[in-house]
């Protein structure tokens, strides 16, 4: 995995499934992210470059998260559930088992 920066934000995206948000959660700070940086994804409010998406992956029935690291943004006019988040280019850095 890339070195993870602590100090960055993680945003996370449950697609819904929001029976998961804990053990995603848990997931992630078993990883090693910081749990006061963990932020549930909105369509209205992107991060920064640098900071990391984490999204249950694959939708409809999730069995891992997918890490993201957020390498640039545009502006973008909002689309659908994506939002903001359309605009958004990301590299995958990892993957985390659901358990």
């Amino acid at each position: 995995m890339a070195e993870i920066d602590t100090q960055k934000d993680v945003y996370l995206f449950l697609h819904g499934k929001m029976d998961l948000k804990e053990k995603a959660t848990d997931a992630l700070v078993a990883k090693g992210f910081a749990k006061d940086r963990i932020i549930m994804a909105l369509p209205t409010k992107v991060g920064a470059v640098g900071d990391y998406m984490a999204m249950l992956w694959m939708p409809p029935n999730p069995d891992h998260i997918k890490i993201q690291q957020i390498t640039k943004i545009q502006d973008v006019e909002p689309e659908g559930m994506i939002g903001l988040w359309k605009g958004v280019s990301k590299d995958d850095i990892d993957s985390i088992p659901l358990v």
